[in-house]
């Protein structure tokens, strides 16, 4: 799908530091880690794959970008659990698939790839689950940083591991495995 119109900017502070928002009149499109002028070259790179053409245009009294900062303050400082902020997401019929199953984890748990792959039906897609989870362009909003390994460990971010767990431990998600893995698989009994 290709889409003409503006689309409009703003920047935030977040305890992942500086996010740079990006929506259409119909909704969120885009989430980017850091800020948009250090990072332009790779973003208009994003919306022009995501088909969107058009002028960038800063404006946070936009009221989508009211809203979408809003909730997601509400978010970092832990009184949202949920986004209602519209979205208007660009991907393949499978990407889309994907990233609403991803909405559907809630806040607080996870889910691996695996069992993401299940709920849309394609239980041996695991990779291309991966694939998709990479590419979606509204994280934190879509909770891709909600998805882990089958074996419980953290893997994949496109905005670092660090983030990830930030996001998960902001959400009160604790790994077991994660305070334990300096130690080596026999001494984890007595770790505890």
């Amino acid at each position: 799908m290709t889409t003409q119109g503006n689309v409009f900017m703003t920047e935030m502070d977040s305890h992942l530091g500086p996010l740079t928002i990006l929506a259409t009149k119909n909704g969120v499109c885009h989430i980017q880690f850091g800020r948009f002028e250090r990072n332009q070259m790779s973003t208009l790179a994003k919306l022009k794959k995501l088909g969107l053409h058009g002028d960038i245009i800063e404006n946070e009294h936009e009221e989508m970008m009211k809203i979408a900062v809003e909730q997601l303050n509400e978010y970092f400082a832990g009184k949202r659990k949920e986004f209602t902020v519209p979205l208007d997401i660009y991907g393949t019929n499978f990407q889309q698939k994907v990233w609403l199953a991803l909405k559907e984890i809630e806040y607080g748990k996870t889910s691996s790839y695996k069992a993401v792959a299940e709920r849309i039906g394609a239980p041996k897609a695991v990779r291309a689950i991966g694939g998709a989870n990479n590419k979606n362009p509204i994280p934190i909003i879509i909770p891709c940083h909600r998805v882990i390994g089958s074996n419980g460990n953290m893997v994949g971010y496109g905005g670092g591991l660090d983030k990830k767990k930030t996001l998960l431990m902001l959400e009160g998600y604790f790994p077991i495995e994660e305070p334990l893995s300096l130690f080596p698989e026999n001494q984890r009994e007595l770790a505890k």
